[in-house]
């Protein structure tokens, strides 16, 4: 600490002291809202399953009996709402608070889509403001009771991923990836932001790792066995490897991955759980 400290604004302080504090980025809760754990679940690359991961492990932590949310903080490729079947508009009791719609079996979410009177209207706004509407989502959102909230982020280490990373108190993140090279590549850009926010990362799952041949049953490693790849590099866990699976491409259509049964994801459910259960 330098001699000419006086302790009592860090932020603004120009000294180059190792004690310095790091200024309070974190937004508010709702004063209604209680919420046990927050865990990202992110990949850096677009169209490798994220949403589907997100969606699959808050019906598995739903089943176990934790009351579960989702934020989907994709603002421009928002799809959590069709996934579960869900289209109604989310409501306010006092113009300003959000309440999140609710599925079937209770999980309850918010998107933007679910904010938009056309589901199909596109999002063209600039990062300040989408940044903007992703605090809302975890400050002006009521969220009662939630043992564990999931935000399925966005593609890339832009201003939404930096806004969730510097403004909502994540426990975790889990990586997704798929087995290719070049994807990997782009995974890592995100394990690197992380790092550099100190936002633990829980570990990694692979999608579309293999595929069952229908006739013998052989697993088939379409892309090669890369499964290990990222966390090997990092010393992360794999924490879980689901195959290309009509089933889920199936369910997807059917608006339905609430009726997802495999046990592919048990295990990073199980880390999960372990940190709602350290609150």
């Amino acid at each position: 600490m330098s001699q000419n400290c006086n302790e009592t604004d860090c932020a603004s302080c120009g000294l180059d002291c190792p004690s310095r504090k790091a200024p309070n980025l974190k937004a508010p809760l709702n004063e209604n809202s209680k919420v046990k754990a927050v865990v990202g679940v992110c990949s850096g690359k677009g169209g490798v399953g994220k949403s589907s991961i997100t969606a699959i492990l808050a019906a598995l932590l739903n089943r176990r009996g934790y009351k579960t949310g989702i934020i989907d903080a994709d603002l421009t490729g928002p799809s959590i709402p069709k996934l579960f079947g869900v289209h109604s508009l989310a409501t306010s009791y006092d113009g300003e608070t959000i309440l999140p719609v609710r599925t079937e079996s209770g999980i309850e979410m918010i998107s933007i889509n679910l904010l938009l009177e056309e589901e199909d209207a596109p999002v063209v706004w600039r990062g300040p403001i989408i940044s903007n509407v992703i605090t809302q989502f975890w400050s002006n959102t009521l969220w009662e009771d939630m043992d564990i909230i999931l935000i399925d982020m966005p593609p890339g280490t832009g201003d939404v991923s930096l806004t969730v990373f510097q403004s909502i108190p994540l426990d975790g993140i889990v990586m997704v990836t798929i087995p290719q090279d070049l994807v990997n590549l782009i995974v890592t850009k995100s394990v690197n932001m992380a790092k550099m926010m100190n936002i633990p990362v829980l570990g990694v799952v692979q999608n579309m790792s293999y595929l069952n041949c229908p006739d013998c049953g052989r697993r088939i490693n379409l892309f090669g066995n890369q499964s290990s790849s990222i966390s090997e590099k990092f010393g992360l866990p794999l924490l879980g490897e689901l195959p290309l699976d009509e089933t889920i491409a199936e369910l997807t259509e059917k608006e339905n991955i609430e009726g997802y049964a495999g046990n592919d994801l048990d295990h990073c459910a199980d880390v999960i759980e372990e940190i709602i259960k350290s609150k």
